[in-house]
């Protein structure tokens, strides 16, 4: 049976962050028994569709689901449990800021059921936590962290460089530093500036200049050498985990297996569909009540796209793709699908590796991964 994933998004937070594109919002009030029963009857809504299916993990993502009461995630795993059934080792993570206010449900959160906790430090210095429009500072930081290490088996953490005018000698003592804190996974993300956001409002302006794209590929490849140093290898663009702590989440998403979508804005991949949430959370509440689910998009996938999004997913992951294993499963031909003469052509410039049964990016094509997808898939494909 294939696996099965459910995702669960909390839109609210305390401040939207300048950097921050994802579906997040400020409210000065919650009314929580009117979330508890849309993302209940949500939730049921997939479950009639996809009965039978054990759930191999779920994510608490965000806007801030570590603002969540507590007795709400407990009262929407008790609901996933009875609707699909967990399976064995279920990894069960919840994105959380550290705050103080937030650590201390830290205990109450792991009654309910979390197993796993992501939190959103960025950075490990207090001006440039100001700069990102962080609420806490590192001393707050390092406490959470410290608490969530005593009360979880699995702990990550969020770092975000190629910061503006960061050298690589800030960025290397800053990331031995969060490797010195000994978890057992790493997300570091170059800082991106999104379309729509305060820092692209600042660049527009001429208040922000991002780092360049060369200076910022060189601390890419630090951050690779120094996490496979500390036994933290990359194992996909942006992630970093000891061998057997990968999230098994996001390994989801990148393997393209089936993962349900609930709550404002979430997304999700079922039975050949894409599903969207309408985003905006009244629209979502209001939804639910008119028509017993927030989907305000749904539309069957056809081959050629699953595909696509199969091969653009899987490039990302260290361990790449296996051609014949996914044309077999779309019914493809793998000339449909790759463009061998292109992969060949970067397999002799070093960015890729490129045999008849695997294929997948190297070191040096990592950061050049988005224009290398462009000549890795085939045309047909794209143009069917």
């Amino acid at each position: 049976m294939q696996p099965l994933a459910l995702y669960i998004h909390w839109p609210f937070c305390l401040a939207k962050c300048p950097y921050c594109d994802f579906n997040s919002h400020v409210r000065e009030r919650t009314d929580i028994a009117a979330w508890t029963a849309a993302l209940l009857a949500d939730m049921r809504h997939e479950a009639r569709l996809t009965p039978g299916r054990p759930l191999t993990s779920i994510f608490f993502g965000g806007g801030t689901p570590s603002l969540m009461p507590p007795a709400l995630v407990e009262a929407l795993l008790r609901e996933a449990e009875t609707l699909w059934g967990f399976a064995p080792g279920i990894e069960i993570t919840l994105e959380a800021n550290p705050s103080s206010v937030e650590a201390a449900n830290f205990t109450a959160l792991a009654s309910a059921g979390i197993n796993r906790v992501s939190l959103g430090l960025q950075a490990l210095d207090d001006n440039t936590l100001k700069f990102l429009g962080r609420l806490h500072d590192v001393s707050e930081s390092l406490a959470a962290l410290e608490l969530a290490q005593k009360t979880y088996t699995r702990v990550s953490f969020d770092l975000i460089y190629a910061r503006p005018e960061q050298s690589p000698d800030q960025w290397e003592a800053e990331l031995k530093r969060a490797l010195g804190f000994g978890t057992g996974h790493l997300s570091l993300y170059q800082l991106t500036i999104e379309p729509g956001t305060r820092f692209a409002t600042l660049v527009r302006e001429g208040k922000l200049t991002p780092l360049d794209d060369d200076a910022g590929a060189d601390l890419f490849a630090l951050t690779r050498e120094l996490t496979a140093a500390a036994g933290l290898p990359a194992y996909e663009t942006s992630n970093h985990a000891r061998p057997g702590e990968e999230s098994r989440h996001n390994l989801i998403y990148w393997r393209y297996q089936d993962y349900i979508g609930i709550g404002p804005g979430a997304h999700g991949r079922r039975l050949g569909a894409a599903t969207v949430r309408h985003k905006k959370p009244e629209n979502f509440l209001r939804a639910v009540t008119e028509q017993g689910h927030g989907i305000s998009e749904e539309r069957l996938l056809p081959v050629s796209e699953q595909a696509t999004e199969a091969l653009l997913m899987g490039l990302r992951l260290t361990e790449g793709i296996s051609p014949p294993a996914l044309a077999a499963r779309f019914g493809l031909s793998e000339d449909a699908m790759i463009d061998r003469k292109a992969c060949e052509r970067l397999a002799t410039m070093g960015f890729l590796e490129c045999t008849k049964m695997h294929l997948t990016v190297t070191k040096k094509g990592a950061p050049l991964l988005e224009a290398l997808l462009g000549d890795i898939v085939s045309h047909q494909l794209v143009s069917a």
